[in-house]
């Protein structure tokens, strides 16, 4: 009996072009799942050394030299401190409606504060806050 369709040796089964799609297809999720997880991280990570540096700055030389802290940041109140870590990792800057940087003032009389809050909504950890040490 003749067969129909002839064997070749040469090329690869359906069910090996199968295995390798469904490989490759997993691989690529994983990859950016973990790219996804990667980039969270790095604005997390943003987040963090901009709100450090905010607190240092408050803390070091402001309150240092003023006694008080200010009732508003910006590029003002806050001299020679880089703008660039008044943005948060979306481009917003700190106190606009949706940042994810808070500035939050107390006990203030004519613009001098005595007490303030600093906090970062992160994305895969736990609100970061910064205290004012006074």
């Amino acid at each position: 009996m003749e067969k129909i369709w002839p064997r070749s040796k040469e090329g690869f089964t359906t069910l090996e072009l199968i295995v390798v799609v469904v490989a490759v297809g997993v691989l690529t999720v994983f990859f950016f799942m973990q790219a996804v997880t990667m980039a969270a991280l790095e604005r997390d990570d943003w987040s963090k050394r901009a709100i450090n540096a905010m607190y240092f700055v408050l803390e070091d030389i402001n309150f240092a030299r003023d006694g008080f802290y200010p009732e508003v940041l910006n590029e003002d109140t806050l001299r020679g401190f880089d703008p660039e870590f008044f943005t948060d990792p979306f481009g917003m800057n700190i106190g606009m409606e949706g940042s994810v940087f808070t500035y939050e003032p107390s006990n203030c009389t004519d613009g001098e504060c005595q007490h303030y809050v600093l906090r970062a909504v992160l994305e895969r950890e736990a609100e970061f806050v910064r205290r004012s040490r006074n």
